[in-house]
């Protein structure tokens, strides 16, 4: 008797790990971003704008 083939993961390891250190660089740049007296909206917005930028460098990088 066969088994069934697995199937497809959801995410690839790769876009996992890419979309997660993205996402810690994100909260790292809108915590110090916080801590250097900004307040809160500004600093989660540098933090959105660091992780879709870390993105495509990660990708690249990861390879």
């Amino acid at each position: 008797m066969t088994n069934p083939p697995l199937p497809e993961p959801f995410l690839t390891l790769h876009t996992a790990f890419v979309l997660v250190t993205a996402a810690l660089i994100g909260c790292l740049v809108g915590v110090l971003t916080h801590l250097g007296g900004t307040r809160p909206a500004p600093a989660v917005l540098a933090g959105l704008t660091a992780a879709a930028g870390a993105v495509p460098g990660q990708r690249s990088l990861i390879r």
